[in-house]
């Protein structure tokens, strides 16, 4: 199948991304926006969060109820997240609402209202969703192996801090929201069924009042300790590993990626096998390649009782340094089977393809079709994965625990 990926980047920065997909009847947008929580101040984390929390209540000429109604009535199903680069809306809908859509998501990233009288409620949804990681052992464990092994900005939690997030004032979000909510640093990718020239001149209208803002400087700290063990009172423990890898944009990202995806990743996978069937050591294991878009890690997680983590944590780690040995043809002949499975789905969702295609071209200022990737899967081989892999051997590991009791990490 032919595909085609059309760009366009207007005036005030905004970059267009569209991918048409004639067979469908629908269409899925998404946009990044450069207000992730690297731009937060460090004593306002979260700020961020709050930000795009408040965006969503109220924008143009639409107040908080009849924003949600307008969405309704167009049947957008719609999501929207923070991540440490940008804050990501996202949305899917018939394709003749496509236009309607963006119009009303284009007045949310530039003309929100930000209502004070519901600032207390929006620090309420932000509090909640705070909680619920404080009841997440694993979900709490891997922000902070998060934090502990990046440099500051990039290792923070996007739902932010509690002090931060009871202290955080609406001029505060309404200056965040002006510097951050800008047109130049803005993807827009759109995937489904579309007329391009169509969508490109709509998009220029929505768009042509958005002025261009100076983007703002990041200042980088080091990272924390490699060792860190946070107590709780419970008969299970947490156990986090990371070691450094290369991001997406690195000519060996995919060599990497497929290391890892030995690791982890189906039920043959080395970590399942190793740890969790034959010895029976944890209820979960499990490692994922998260790459940013300079630096990139392999994070590893595994849940056990306490009685079992230390020799949990010992052979997890025994396992990481095995695969600097390489690994072999029947482990490869798998993983190149999901992802081929990965790529064909990807081929019949609007919404998945809306949100590559932006990533591809934040990373990459490109975008890769399918066929390209297919085809970099199947150059993969043990030899080329192998050479990476004794060129960059999993170590210098940041180890977080979380537990009753810490762990002794062997050296």
């Amino acid at each position: 199948m032919t595909q085609t990926i059309y760009s366009h980047t207007f005036d005030n920065g905004l970059v267009l991304l569209a991918e048409p997909m004639p067979w469908l009847e629908s269409a899925a947008f998404t946009f990044l926006t450069p207000g992730g929580c690297c731009y937060d101040p460090k004593d306002r984390i979260g700020l961020s969060s709050m930000a795009c929390e408040m965006a969503l209540r109220g924008c143009g000429s639409r107040d908080s109820r009849s924003f949600i109604r307008d969405l309704e009535n167009l049947g957008v199903e719609s999501s929207e997240s923070v991540s440490v680069a940008h804050a990501n809306y996202c949305g899917a809908t018939l394709a003749n609402n496509l236009v309607s859509a963006l119009r009303i998501y284009v007045d949310l990233l530039c003309d929100a209202h930000l209502p004070g009288d519901q600032l207390d409620a929006g620090r309420m949804v932000a509090l909640q969703e705070l909680q619920g990681i404080d009841d997440d052992p694993s979900h709490k464990l891997m922000i902070e192996l998060r934090r502990h092994h990046y440099p500051d900005p990039w290792g923070r939690p996007s739902q932010g801090e509690r002090e931060a997030l009871e202290a955080i004032r609406l001029d505060e979000i309404q200056d965040f929201y002006r510097r951050q909510y800008r047109p130049n640093g803005t993807l827009l990718g759109v995937a489904g069924r579309f007329d391009w020239e169509q969508l490109r001149s709509e998009v220029e209208k929505l768009v042509a009042d958005w002025p261009a803002v100076k983007a703002a400087s990041i200042a980088e700290q080091p990272a924390g300790k490699r060792r860190a063990h946070f107590p709780h009172d419970s008969n299970q423990t947490q156990i986090g590993i990371a070691y450094s890898s290369v991001p997406y944009r690195h000519d060996d990202y995919f060599q990497a990626w497929a290391a890892s995806g030995v690791l982890s990743g189906g039920m043959s996978s080395r970590l399942f096998t190793e740890v969790r069937e034959r010895r029976g050591l944890c209820y979960t294991v499990y490692a994922s390649h998260h790459t940013l878009r300079n630096r990139a890690a392999v994070l590893c997680y595994a849940g056990t009782s306490q009685d079992r983590a230390q020799e949990t944590l010992d052979v997890t780690l025994a396992e990481l340094i095995r695969l600097s040995k390489g690994i072999e043809q029947n482990e490869l002949d798998r993983l190149k089977a999901r992802i081929k499975s990965g790529l064909i789905m990807q081929q019949e969702s609007s919404s998945s393809r809306s949100g590559s295609i932006v990533r591809d071209w934040y990373h990459l200022s490109m975008v890769r079709t399918l066929d390209q990737l297919s085809a970099i899967v199947d150059g993969l081989s043990c030899e080329s994965i192998n050479a990476y892999l004794a060129e960059h051997p999993p170590g210098d590991f940041t180890v977080v625990t979380l537990g009753a009791e810490p762990l002794e990490v062997p050296v």
